[in-house]
């Protein structure tokens, strides 16, 4: 606890603040991107549900192919969920580090080498999960090709 008598300068608490404005802009820029992830989660459970009683009463190469599309939307949702743990655990970092900045100025405690080791771990932690999320992406975007034999349908015009 700090002593009651302990003077803090106010300069002292706005410097402090100034260094936690950019780990509090990298919180607003995780958010977002978690809010992006979580929506497309819950894009994927949805066509999930929607395939499940196709995939249950469908036979043969039908089946097969809702067979397919349910396996690449599991690992789908695999991927964005994997992506959101490491997006929270940057998040939970960063606010330590955060907390860590006040705590040092005010306890004039060394916490340097903790702090830059947070936030490379924030850092590091953010960008396993950009990476995810964008090879989740690529696989998304690979499943909804539209399929050869479509594309070479022909419709018989015997009218």
């Amino acid at each position: 606890m700090l002593d009651p008598e302990t003077y803090i300068p106010v300069t002292t608490v706005a410097d402090t603040v100034r260094l936690a404005l950019a780990p509090v802009f990298l919180l607003t820029g995780i958010g977002a991107f978690l809010n992006v992830c979580a929506t497309r989660l819950s894009r994927i459970v949805d066509r999930s549900r929607d395939i499940e009683p196709l995939l249950l009463a469908s036979r043969g190469r039908e089946h097969d192919r809702w067979l397919g599309e349910m396996r690449i939307l599991d690992r789908r949702m695999s991927m964005v969920a994997s992506a959101i743990s490491f997006s929270v655990s940057s998040a939970v970092m960063t606010c330590l580090v955060v907390a860590l900045l006040f705590a040092a100025n005010f306890v004039q405690a060394r916490l340097g080498l903790a702090i830059a080791l947070l936030f490379i771990g924030a850092t590091v932690s953010i960008a396993i999960g950009f990476a995810i999320f964008l090879i989740e992406t690529r696989l998304g975007a690979k499943a909804v090709r539209v399929r050869s034999e479509l594309l070479q349908h022909r419709v018989d015009e015997t009218d």
